[in-house]
């Protein structure tokens, strides 16, 4: 008997949405899978050491996994109005982050790129120290004045009010504006040695799978918010809608164009090494 995946997501209200259908046998012929939840910050050390046969990853650490993985077409994360945040104790402008102290979630996230991208150009000088922190403590740190600011992401957007701080600046909004392009935040990654036939296997489960919830959003619920850490439900709502979209089903011309641009802009500015020409393609 052919054994089952192993496969690692976050337990976000987003992946486990996405999952639920294929991760309960209920997605026809789709490959039995067996979960382990660890936030993306840990799935990207585990892709860089080659573990899991299945993996969701941020965008950011492609360029370092890509010869051991292949990159899915569906299941990930891009958007739009869903970019990190920059968040203050008192306001302020760009130009006062300069020399400052910022926490952020890991310097291999995609919202990491997106913010070094957004300081290049829009804090004279540059930030200060930077200092990794587990996204949950970021808010925490910045409202009791450990740190200058930070750089927050998931439903961190949706609560950050309720620690007293301001936005300073959406990520998102500054690379939409400049590029026109979807925010490329997760993507979903196989072994490319499972061979041809299963990566396209598990492609499309993943579209199957996702299209079910859409389909019926109350079977996955159960799923969602046991793993939603005491999230709010309308909060989990919330963040599948902003989440989980087209790009989700289907990169696309433009989910594609997104991924490659931001790496490309991030190269461009010392912080991944290039991708080959077709680093992205999938099979």
């Amino acid at each position: 008997m052919t054994r089952p995946l192993d496969i690692a997501y976050s337990p976000c209200p987003n992946d486990t949405f996405v999952f639920d259908a294929w991760a309960h046998g209920r997605v026809p012929g789709a490959p039995e899978l067996a979960v382990t939840f660890a936030d993306i910050d840990v799935t990207n050390g585990m892709a860089e050491r080659g573990e899991f046969d299945v993996l969701k990853v941020s965008y950011a650490v492609l360029p370092w996994v890509l010869e051991e993985y292949a990159l899915l077409p569906c299941g990930g994360a891009l958007g739009r109005g869903c970019g990190p945040l920059v968040l203050t104790r008192g306001g302020g402008d760009a130009a006062g982050l300069a020399g400052k102290t910022v926490a952020v979630p890991s310097e291999r996230s995609t919202a990491y790129l997106l913010f070094r991208l957004w300081a290049a150009a829009e804090v004279p000088g540059g930030v200060g120290e930077i200092v990794v922190l587990p996204f949950h403590e970021i808010m925490p740190a910045v409202r009791d004045g450990k740190v200058d600011a930070g750089l927050v992401i998931h439903e961190a957007r949706f609560t950050y009010g309720n620690y007293g701080l301001t936005c300073l600046a959406d990520m998102g909004e500054h690379w939409e504006r400049t590029t026109g392009l979807p925010i490329p935040l997760g993507a979903i990654i196989a072994k490319r040695s499972l061979g041809e036939e299963m990566l396209r296997r598990l492609a499309d489960a993943a579209r199957t799978s996702v299209r079910m919830a859409w389909d019926d959003p109350e079977a996955s619920r159960p799923y969602v918010l046991g793993h939603a850490q005491e999230m709010d439900p309308a909060v989990a709502d919330q963040h599948i809608g902003l989440y989980v979209n087209e790009f989700t089903a289907d990169l696309g011309e433009h989910g594609y164009a997104a991924v490659r641009g931001l790496l490309t802009r991030a190269a461009a500015e010392g912080l991944v090494p290039p991708l080959g020409p077709d680093a992205l393609a999938f099979v």
